[in-house]
């Protein structure tokens, strides 16, 4: 194939920013992994042209005010209750696609019921749970998934399994459940990793078009404000003990 030439527009190397986002200034504090989420969301409506036929679901936390970032239909629940208010609006427009957009102090634990109940039922939702180990808003205390020894502002000399019981994995728990297609566990903190987020999240979308049950996907997540450390050290943290408790990859694909 020698002196063969192959022509590439210029125009397909440049990254062009979704119009979905909006021009708000986002509220997360530097190097927050919310912020890349939020961008990847945006990014897989538009790719999928569905802007006019997607509601979000947001409750109480850090993800509260997605609203702001992404130009579709919101919906602000209770905190916990999102999976609740979901299941609703879905049943009731079923041609929309419908998700939840949560942290793991929501998810994982007020709302632990409403979550699992949802994807027993199998309602054809994606619940996208952002798992930071930590109350991040509210000042860093520890979470159901904060990890074994982790300290935090109420677990000072670090989780301990006799007072504090143990991390709480979700993913690998709804995973078992009939009514739930698909569970991936993913992180944004490198860009391949990010790039591999992005697919795990479309897939998840399509599946719910397609009303296959529920797909549920972890984002394993840092919080440089609540762990008390720079967006670099959070991210190198991460990979040496989030992803240690929260291996990421795909826990269920049917």
């Amino acid at each position: 194939m020698a002196g063969l030439k192959v022509e590439i527009k210029k125009e397909n190397l440049v990254y062009k920013r979704t119009e979905l986002l909006t021009d708000n200034t986002m509220h997360y504090c530097p190097g927050c992994s919310h912020g890349t989420i939020n961008k990847l969301v945006a990014e897989v409506v538009a790719e999928l042209g569905i802007e006019e036929s997607t509601i979000g679901i947001t409750p109480v936390g850090c993800s509260a005010f997605a609203y702001n970032y992404i130009d579709i239909d919101w919906i602000q629940a209770a905190h916990g209750r999102a999976c609740a208010v979901a299941s609703a609006v879905k049943r009731l427009h079923p041609e929309k696609m419908v998700f939840t957009y949560q942290g793991d102090g929501d998810l994982a634990a007020i709302g632990t019921g409403e979550s699992i109940h949802a994807c027993n039922r199998g309602e054809n939702i994606t619940i996208i749970y952002v798992n930071n180990a930590t109350y991040g808003m509210t000042g860093g205390q520890m979470s159901p998934t904060t990890l074994m020894g982790m300290k935090t502002t109420t677990s000072p000399q670090g989780r301990d399994s006799s007072l504090h019981g143990y991390p709480f994995k979700i993913a690998d728990m709804v995973a078992h459940l009939d009514g739930v297609s698909y569970v991936t566990r993913q992180s944004v903190h490198t860009a391949a990793a990010t790039r591999k987020a992005k697919k795990a999240l479309k897939k998840a979308f399509e599946k719910s078009l397609a009303n296959k049950g529920v797909s549920f996907i972890e984002f394993v997540a840092t919080c440089s404000s609540g762990w008390k450390m720079s967006p670099v050290a959070s991210n190198k943290w991460l990979e040496d003990n989030m992803l240690q408790a929260y291996p990421v990859g795909d826990l269920k694909d049917i």
